[in-house]
């Protein structure tokens, strides 16, 4: 083995690291809202969490990613640490499919069948389909099919490469030597935990052995202890992502830990046993590559079979290891590890921007109630509303630009850009009820009293404006866009009655039924509940527009307004409702 077969060894690993961060990023953009819909489904049943954890790790081909993302999600309390130990050990057996699919280059035979199932008879053909995917499609969905077969072909090429460049190795004693000494069990899961951390993926770590084996130097009697090694290796990623986050996250993080050194511990024991008191002829027999892919299901699956009667007994040691105290500890509202899952870190994101419409809508209402009953403690409520969704609006909004850099469908890029639209209309709703509340407080503080008749048409106005706010807070919140359409009728309404009101007050200045004081206050109360309509019509024309996927801004909306029946009969029924006054 000269200096070019070191190169080539170099770079067939790069490609092979690189095939395989490709493939996992874009079966984790294809899978979307799958992923979502899996984690969903979960329950206290270990069963559940079992094949929830297998199915996302055979999906993303990472074990280590699922765990991070366990972690993600039981920092944001999304899970509980319970299920979070069922996912685990299924991620640790889902891991095992991408030996198996290493194992399709051990292929040998001259059967045409045999012939066709070698990568190098239908990689190149996947990568040709993958190119042309990429470079000739509009479609994010197919760019990212092709990403994945492009993926998949640079794994698979790197992989052979690496087996080319090593089959020298096995005429170099000291080669065969080095594999001797990891005969030694311990001495073979310290190099195969070494790896893994190194490289921070247990497959590729498991790859890189397949390949190793190709040179016929490698035995069963030095593998195994490897592949046990490479679990406790796989857990370092885990524990990296756990620092900063919350005791029960950092739980999750030692669980999977411990779960895999206590299997290691376990089926090392026995591992050892076995070849002291039978010594089984396969041991010292060289190892393949569907050898070590079997040798790795079977280890996991025996880890899996032999703690998951004991999954309770690893959450207490987690709880021993890391006991509770009297201190509070402060929850991330959005956890930025999510982030490495797309569509989770999206509905997280979504689901927060719900909370803060919730609390700009609750203080709107108060606010307005306040111009018939006010009170001291709704005062300060809505004061603190308004700070909370300050806060809310940096958060997400930060978050959500964080998520745009990453690689999203086209859904999740609409979503991502409704959502960062809607979060200044809340925060606007909530600094509009801000400022309701203070005409309310100057018209306490002045003693000023509206008109019999200006607080008719103020209680009409009042009224439009609560029902539109609730009406765009339930076509956000429930994605409806039945009741989005309701709302741009109504918000012309309520503009055509901010210019009624503002010329009837003026008529009742010309006969002196109103003060010009009370005139100022008036005009503050209407310009701020029409402002808040104003933001209710662009919260409903982002859902309009995303449920279309327009990215117009708010060209549903116009076309609602440019010719729709619908919209002419509901801007009537409104026009009957809220001005009967006049």
């Amino acid at each position: 083995m000269d200096i070019f077969d070191v190169l080539t060894l170099i770079g067939g690993l790069c490609l092979f690291l690189f095939g395989m961060n490709l493939m996992g990023d874009a079966l984790e953009r294809c899978a979307g809202s799958k992923l979502e819909i899996m984690i969903g489904k979960l329950t206290t049943g270990k069963l559940a969490g079992l094949l929830t954890g297998l199915g996302v790790t055979a999906v993303i081909q990472s074990s280590s990613a699922t765990t991070v993302m366990v972690v993600g999600f039981v920092n944001s309390k999304l899970m509980t640490l319970k299920q979070a130990i069922h996912v685990i050990m299924g991620a640790n057996i889902g891991t095992t499919v991408t030996a198996w699919i290493l194992s399709l280059s051990g292929i040998s035979g001259s059967n045409m069948f045999l012939k066709l199932l070698k990568p190098s008879s239908f990689t190149p053909i996947l990568a040709l389909i993958g190119i042309i995917l990429v470079m000739f499609t509009k479609s994010n969905k197919k760019k990212d099919i092709g990403v994945v077969l492009l993926g998949f072909a640079t794994l698979m090429g790197g992989m052979e490469t690496m087996t080319d460049a090593v089959s020298a190795l096995k005429d170099i004693p000291a080669f065969q030597e080095m594999f001797i000494l990891f005969k030694n069990p311990i001495l073979g899961v310290l190099v195969g935990a070494i790896l893994t951390a190194v490289i921070q993926s247990s497959s590729a770590s498991v790859g890189i052995l397949q390949a190793l084996a190709a040179t016929g130097a490698v035995s069963y009697g030095a593998a195994i202890p490897i592949i046990m090694g490479q679990n406790i290796g796989t857990c370092v990623t885990a524990l990296l992502s756990s620092v900063g986050t919350t005791k029960n996250a950092r739980r999750a993080a030692l669980v999977h830990l411990s779960f895999n050194v206590i299997g290691t511990i376990v089926c090392l024991g026995g591992f050892m046993l076995v070849k002291a008191v039978f010594a089984p002829a396969l041991l010292n027999d060289s190892a393949n590559y569907a050898g070590i892919a079997t040798s790795h299901s079977i280890f996991n699956i025996a880890c899996t079979l032999l703690l998951l009667p004991m999954s309770g007994l690893l959450e207490k040691l987690a709880y021993k290891l890391i006991p509770d105290n009297e201190q509070i500890e402060k929850v991330s509202e959005l956890d930025e590890r999510l982030l490495a899952t797309p569509a989770i870190a999206l509905e997280c994101a979504h689901n927060l921007t719900c909370d803060m419409a919730q609390i700009a809508t609750d203080a709107l209402k108060s606010s307005i109630k306040c111009l018939t009953a006010y009170d001291k403690e709704t005062a300060e409520v809505i004061r603190e509303a308004e700070d909370k969704t300050d806060h809310l609006e940096d958060i997400i909004g930060s978050y959500l630009v964080k998520l745009s850099t990453k690689q999203l469908n086209e859904q999740e890029g609409a979503t991502a850009s409704m959502l960062l639209k809607a979060i200044g209309d809340f925060e606007r709703i909530s600094d509009h009820a801000v400022n309701i509340l203070e005409s309310v407080e100057e018209m306490r503080e002045k003693n000023i009293v509206f008109s019999d008749n200006a607080k008719v048409e103020m209680d009409s106005l009042s009224a439009a404006t609560i029902e539109i706010v609730r009406l765009s807070y339930s076509a956000f919140v429930e994605n409806n866009d039945e009741q989005a359409n309701l709302v741009e009728p109504l918000e012309q309404v309520i503009d055509r009655m901010k210019e009624l009101l503002r010329t009837r007050h003026i008529d009742r200045l010309r006969v002196g039924d109103c003060g010009i004081e009370a005139g100022f206050v008036w005009s503050d109360l209407i310009t701020n509940m029409e402002r808040v309509s104003d933001h209710c019509s662009n919260i409903a024309g982002c859902v309009m527009d995303t449920k279309e996927q327009n990215m117009n801004l708010h060209e549903s909306l116009k076309l609602l307004r440019s010719d729709s029946e619908f919209y002419r009969e509901k801007y009537t029924e409104y026009t009957q409702k809220y001005v009967s006054f006049v």
